[in-house]
């Protein structure tokens, strides 16, 4: 008996997942069973949030769509910026502690811990509806998860860069506005009712403060403020460039 083959492509980022020798070309993969759509990507590299379109024999499926023997199937990725709602929400796993502190730092919602397990972070992603970041595949893998995206740099500022270009962000952050060891969003708080928590010699020099009513954490515009404001706005030149 011959053995059950289909034609496979994929297109633009998703040939980052893919095996060299298969990237941007068309190649024959044996069948084995008859699984979705869904799992046939997946088994070849790719996680289904960046997919966008699937084409068999040049007409749109979904996921669960069954794959058959002699078959073209053509992968797409999603487009960029990806549409998100106005104000979008993130959780990000374990590995990404420090972008999930700049996220934070833009004014986005997001849910970040050292302990959270994978279920749960699928679970959550898919209940609260944010984009899941992890450069786990295999938590972006698991079929709960709607939205998500893998960064490809390994450096926290430069996956910053890829998140923001990738969902639009610049025209939607509120930088300044959230605590970014906890998420609350912060309040103002003038130098008597901070006083007592900050440094000595910090009230002489600064009058606007900023507090969190989560974990009481004191924020005022010094050296590390500055660092984060010229990193705001490499973001926003960057959006004008592109």
């Amino acid at each position: 008996m011959s053995a059950r083959q289909l034609t496979v492509r994929f297109h633009g980022a998703l040939n980052d997942f893919v095996a060299p020798e298969r990237r941007e070309r068309a190649f024959t993969h044996v069948l084995q069973g008859s699984p979705s759509v869904k799992d046939l990507i997946e088994s070849l590299g790719p996680p289904h949030p960046e997919v966008d379109v699937v084409l068999v024999d040049g007409e749109p499926v979904g996921f669960g769509h069954r794959a058959e023997a002699d078959t073209n199937v053509e992968v797409y990725p999603a487009s960029v910026p990806v549409p998100l709602p106005e104000l979008p929400r993130f959780i990000l796993d374990v590995g990404l502690g420090r972008l999930s502190g700049f996220l934070r730092m833009l004014g986005f919602d997001t849910l970040w811990r050292n302990d959270y397990a994978d279920d749960l972070l699928a679970r959550l992603s898919h209940d609260e509806s944010r984009v899941l970041l992890t450069r786990d595949l295999g938590v972006l893998k698991r079929s709960e998860v709607v939205q998500g995206y893998y960064p490809r740099a390994t450096d926290p500022a430069h996956q910053l860069v890829e998140v923001v270009r990738r969902y639009g962000l610049t025209s939607r952050m509120r930088p300044f506005s959230r605590c970014i060891a906890c998420n609350a969003p912060l309040s103002t708080a003038t130098p008597d009712e901070v006083q007592g928590r900050i440094p000595e010699g910090v009230a002489e020099r600064h009058s606007h403060f900023q507090q969190c009513p989560g974990c009481k954490r004191v924020f005022w515009p010094g050296t590390h403020h500055e660092r984060m404001q010229n990193l705001v706005d490499t973001l926003r030149r960057l959006e004008q460039s592109s």
